[in-house]
């Protein structure tokens, strides 16, 4: 039986959550660049805050845990990390409010280079 600590973590590479965050986060994107505040916000946190309870609530993630994406993830995904990704998201709305391409690129980059994090080779494996 998993956690609830545990299913908060690992309910995040479900494809359902994975497909509902990316979605929400382009289409609120545009009502952001349009400044449409309220309908932005509300397409941007609400469709990805329910996936996750539903998935948390309703869904076995076992398997996802035990995948090597799991595994990748119980490793490497911190609240630090998660805090990344989560400040990546907020230069989104940001640049797409202001227009600015540049930093929406970027706040991609932050974005995906969480998700990567683990990939790169760290002071601490060379030991």
């Amino acid at each position: 039986m998993m956690t609830l600590k545990e299913k908060a973590l690992y309910h995040q590479i479900h494809p359902l959550k994975l497909a509902t965050d990316v979605i929400a986060s382009f289409v609120s994107l545009y009502f952001f660049w349009q400044h449409q505040l309220v309908i932005g916000l509300a397409l941007h946190f609400v469709p990805p805050s329910v996936a996750s309870i539903l998935l948390i609530r309703f869904v076995e993630l076992d398997s996802y845990r035990d995948s090597a994406f799991g595994r990748y993830v119980g490793r490497n995904m911190t609240r630090t990390i998660e805090g990344v990704r989560l400040f990546g998201d907020l230069v989104t709305i940001i640049a797409a409010w202001q227009h600015d391409w540049l930093l929406l690129a970027a706040g991609f980059v932050v974005i995906i280079g969480a998700w990567c994090n683990g990939l790169l080779p760290s002071s601490q494996r060379r030991r």
